[in-house]
């Protein structure tokens, strides 16, 4: 009897837990909520490319947006520039293609250090021993994502970044280490990385939460050991310099053991700092990939957490979804920022004919933008849906 009255207790307790938790996300959600979707703002240039995984940013009073390119082999980094968050002109590339390294045809980068605080964030980066980073997924290998994928560290001195940026200098290619920092060959790989490695988004916690200043959450591929089950899962990396990397022995936190589908490119937001009375919530906007639950085959949505390792998902509507002709295949990989009041929430767009470009929805409606796909995309070598 007493150990049936603690399991209805620690259920009991379990279950209001969960509903407080549901509460502080709806406020969450009419925070973050962006139902004018305003269309496309980074298109590719012709039928051989791909534009995908937008990271936002501010500097010098101008804002900055990084993303991929596929180009039918493999990935680089570029950069657009822009002083409203809806027009964006193209910079330069961040991370080209190379000879005879280990990453030399895969260069998936995504800037380290932002500002993680919500309200009205300019987004701006931080610099560590005087340098801009960026985590990146690497390959040697051509085709779509194709595997295995590494994670590393790219970096660039930071002011002659800035002046290179308000020069219009085009030759802005930053340095790596050139070598993996975590790869599913490591002798301490974990079962749920083992296939490949995607997205790494690194934050610095000033408060230390895991005991390290510096967190990397990635999403990677692998088979849970006793169900066989395969999947993508979101993951930490954990480090003091940015450069040595430990998992965190508590991964994957974050992750839906559902067969086929992906969790992935976590983005997080400080959305409540800690005070002496209320716990610091965190909210991990990501995206999620053939749910059996939805009619749609991908979508943006989010989960909140009080320590960065147990997370809660929303149970409620979700943030982007398909709605046009341009979106109609895939709405996913998020971005979001909230400036001046307005909320901006960036996404990877896919139609039906596989063209991949950057869109955006906002909180406030700004009209319809005049950008659309102009090609119908050629299949590369090594593509997939993903």
């Amino acid at each position: 009897m007493k150990r049936f009255l603690f399991s209805f207790a620690v259920a009991f307790l379990t279950f209001i837990s969960v509903a407080q938790t549901q509460q502080e996300m709806a406020e969450v959600f009419r925070e973050a909520q962006t139902p004018y979707k305003y269309g496309l703002v980074v298109v590719p240039k012709d039928e051989y490319h791909m534009t995908d995984c937008p990271t936002v940013f501010r500097m010098n009073d101008r804002w900055y947006m990084t993303y991929v390119i596929f180009d039918g082999k493999g990935y680089e980094t570029w950069l657009s520039e822009s002083d409203d968050l809806l027009h964006w002109k193209e910079v330069g590339c961040l991370l080209p293609f190379q000879q005879d390294t280990w990453d030399k045809q895969q260069r998936a980068g995504f800037p380290a250090l932002l500002n993680w605080n919500w309200n009205d964030n300019p987004q701006t980066l931080g610099t560590e021993g005087g340098c801009y980073w960026m985590g990146y997924f690497g390959g040697e290998n051509k085709g779509y994502e194709a595997q295995p994928l590494s994670i590393s560290m790219a970096y660039t001195d930071a002011r002659k970044f800035e002046q290179q940026l308000k020069e219009g200098d085009p030759h802005l290619a930053w340095k790596t280490l050139g070598k993996p920092v975590l790869s599913p060959q490591d002798s301490t790989v974990q079962w749920w990385e083992t296939g490949t490695h995607y997205k790494p988004l690194v934050y610095r916690d000033t408060a230390r939460t895991l005991g390290h200043e510096y967190l990397l959450y990635y999403n990677a591929y692998g088979r849970h050991p006793e169900t066989g089950l395969g999947a993508e899962r979101i993951g930490i990396a954990l480090s003091d310099d940015l450069v040595h990397w430990q998992r965190y022995a508590g991964n994957p936190v974050f992750h839906h053991e559902t067969k086929g589908t992906i969790t992935g490119d976590a983005q997080i937001v400080l959305f409540r700092p800690q005070s002496d009375k209320q716990k610091p919530l965190y909210v991990m906007f990501y995206f999620r990939a053939f749910d059996p639950t939805r009619t749609y085959k991908a979508y943006n949505t989010f989960s909140c957490s009080y320590d960065l390792v147990h997370w809660e998902d929303w149970q409620g509507d979700d943030l982007i979804y398909p709605t046009a002709a341009y979106d109609e295949l895939f709405s996913h990989k998020t971005f979001i920022l909230k400036w001046q009041g307005v909320v901006y929430h960036f996404f990877c767009a896919v139609d039906n004919d596989m063209r991949r470009g950057i869109a955006v929805a906002t909180s406030r409606d700004f009209g319809q933008s005049r950008l659309h796909f102009y090609h119908p995309f050629r299949l590369g070598n090594g593509f997939t849906d993903h």
